[in-house]
């Protein structure tokens, strides 16, 4: 935020409740719950030091971010407004299970010693979340910055910058580690979670399908092949590494963070460029794509060929535009990103076998409640010697992304052309919940198109039988993972956030795989000076487009004045230009005698802010409507806190 913008505007509120809104009562309820339910969480299953209570044996690398998931996104609940005594609880969350993985091995300064950076940016964003949730914590800002330096320091080993590659699939604190770990030295057919992925090289003469790996030298040669070919270089899932620079820069705009942002992600645009507009998913030690793959642009570590293809390597295109569009304030690189989603959609097919055509097709028929026989739009998600494959539905996280994003035509007609053959209503709100906390799209987006009015009622209710259950499930076993299953704590989080991210922010939630939370507003209490809503606030973005955010502000407090801060952006990076609001047209309550509870009249008024902030003044039991004209990305982002004391200003 341009900190030389004075002070912010002030509105009062004039309106009082005649008819309190349902949304608002769900949505302070749904805080109310969420605050008891982290509580129990961590009373049930932490140690004093904030770690996990884990007595089993960590056998694998592939673990650490399991360890910091259940927390992710905590801090994003205090800063929607949470209770005081989350921000120090997920402190000492984060600070008791770094301890826990540096004893198991796995962290050397604070810092994971190398893993591939889909497994890191899981891990990750707790750590982001609390550096947007307190900028004023001078040791995460240490942190921040020093973490991001083991990769815009050579020194470190990590980055060569006239390569301009990360070197390594696993890198981190202990520098890169050329091959993938002890793990798959020998790579069975015997891992039978593995076996819907496939082969992960298609080229090893005499290894042409999965029952091949049962044979041991087959199993030995795959092996020493993935350590040669997929351990060495850069991979595309490397560019979520740019979140941990860009939040680094967001502190102090230092150009050591900024320019390598610009640079690594200008490298992957120019090798796309040259492949006709798609990102490649690997780079040799010498910077050539395809140099370990016999010239394909496809076959690197979580890349287009296994395991997982447009899931891995379209979340860290994503992540990497967002970045560079925070750090330059231009959407021109989010062609990086709407490429690999142009190119399959374009190879789309309809077919009435979404459960089971794709590796992942299942869980998806599950969440969204699709019958079989069902047509529904699936895409390619991997690309082979053979061509294109693995068929599922088009992943709606992507191009809701990037329509919020820009607003513009295109990416809004690619969204809802989407909404054609995909198996579901795209009104309804799915009764399920997973890890990453997200999936609604759908219902969100038809929302805020004006065409799914009782979405915030239906997704208030759904967030409240999520916790609901989850703590039903935590009291049922209180107790450690059974069989040592590190994947269980995720399962049971109370803390859900979707809805409220979408409902208060206007923004779609993080991606999961490392990417950092924007939003069209945030808020902030004025006369306690933290991030959030005050307690018996609620927020309601009902539009979101390009010129602006119409937002509703509600004090369901019978006795209590509150002063809220509204910010535009995540990070004070937008310009709100104009206010307009509602305001009571009369100043009386009306008659006592009378027995009709009357509306009260109201008008239209409006004000210049010129700044990212606004202080919206709300007497007890009164709410305001307005429509926030606002410039997007006028403004350089940064970490800004809410501590400072708001002044006065009437207008």
């Amino acid at each position: 935020m341009d900190e030389t913008q004075g002070d912010p505007t002030r509105v009062e509120a004039t309106v009082p409740i005649r008819e309190t809104p349902l949304w608002a009562v769900l949505e302070r309820r749904l805080f109310s719950v969420l605050d008891t339910a982290w509580r129990e969480f961590a009373a049930t299953y932490c140690g004093p030091d904030g770690r996990l209570t884990y007595g089993g044996r960590m056998h694998h690398r592939d673990g650490v971010d399991d360890f910091y998931e259940p927390f992710f996104n905590w801090p994003v609940l205090y800063r929607l407004g949470g209770a005081d005594d989350l921000l120090p609880a997920v402190k000492e969350h984060w600070a008791g299970v770094t301890a826990q993985m540096t004893e198991f091995g796995f962290v050397r300064d604070e810092y994971e010693v190398g893993y591939d950076w889909f497994h890191q940016g899981e891990s990750l964003n707790f750590f982001y979340a609390i550096c947007a949730a307190d900028p004023d914590d001078s040791d995460f800002r240490e942190r921040a910055l020093r973490f991001a330096r083991l990769y815009t320091d050579p020194a470190r080993g990590n980055y060569d910058p006239d390569a301009r590659i990360i070197v390594a699939p696993h890198t981190g604190s202990g520098g890169p580690r050329p091959g993938l770990g002890t793990e798959w030295i020998e790579y069975s057919a015997t891992q039978a979670a593995m076996k819907p992925y496939g082969l992960p090289l298609d080229d090893l003469p005499g290894i042409t399908r999965w029952d091949d790996l049962y044979a041991q030298e087959n199993a030995r040669r795959m092996g020493d092949a993935m350590q040669e070919r997929l351990g060495r270089g850069d991979t595309a899932v490397n560019l979520a590494a740019t979140s941990l620079v860009t939040n680094a820069w967001l502190y102090d705009h230092a150009p050591e963070f900024g320019d390598w942002v610009v640079d690594y992600v200008g490298a992957w645009r120019e090798r796309a460029a040259a492949n006709g507009g798609l990102i490649p998913d690997n780079v040799g030690p010498s910077g050539v794509v395809g140099e370990l793959h016999g010239g394909h642009w496809y076959g690197g570590h979580y890349g287009w060929a296994w395991p997982h293809g447009l899931h891995s390597v379209e979340s860290a295109a994503m992540i990497a535009a967002v970045n560079e569009t925070l750090v330059t304030g231009g959407t021109a690189g989010l062609d990086l990103a709407r490429a690999p989603l142009d190119t399959v959609i374009a190879r789309s097919v309809v077919r009435a076998d979404a459960a089971t055509a794709g590796s992942m097709g299942w869980g998806w028929a599950q969440k969204m409640d699709v019958a079989p026989g069902v047509p529904v739009r699936l895409v390619p998600y991997r690309h082979g010697s053979d061509g294109w494959f693995d068929l599922h539905p088009v992943p709606l996280v992507y191009p809701v992304w990037l329509w919020w994003l820009t607003s513009e035509a295109g990416d809004r007609k690619r969204l809802e052309s989407l909404e054609e053959d995909a198996g579901f209503d795209w009104r309804d709100t799915k009764w399920f919940q997973d890890k990453e906390e997200q999936g609604h799209e759908a219902p969100w987006v038809s929302f805020l198109l004006g065409r799914n009015p009782r979405y915030p009622e239906d997704a208030l209710g759904l967030a409240l039988g999520q916790v609901a259950r989850r703590l039903s499930l935590m009291r049922e076993t209180p107790y450690g993972p059974p069989d040592d299953d590190i994947h269980w704590w995720q399962r049971l989080n109370p803390v859900v956030t979707e809805v409220l991210t979408q409902l208060v922010t206007g923004a779609p939630p993080a991606l999961y795989n490392g990417g950092l939370a924007l939003a069209r507003v945030t808020f902030g209490d004025a006369l306690r000076g933290r991030p959030g809503l005050p307690d018996g606030v609620a927020a309601l973005v009902r539009e979101a487009d390009a010129d602006g955010v119409r937002l509703e502000l509600v004090n369901l407090d019978p006795a209590a004045r509150r002063e809220v801060v509204v910010q535009a952006g995540a990070f004070g990076e937008d310009r709100i230009d104009r206010a307009v609001f509602d305001q009571r047209a009369d100043d009386r309550p009306g008659d006592s005698r009378g027995y009709l509870v009357p509306d009260p009249r109201t008008r239209q008024a409006e004000v210049p802010v010129g700044s990212s902030r606004l202080l919206i003044a709300l007497p007890p039991l009164h709410r305001i409507s307005l429509r926030l004209e606002i410039t997007r990305r006028a403004q350089t982002p940064a970490h800004t806190s809410f501590t400072r004391p708001t002044p006065r200003r009437d207008t």
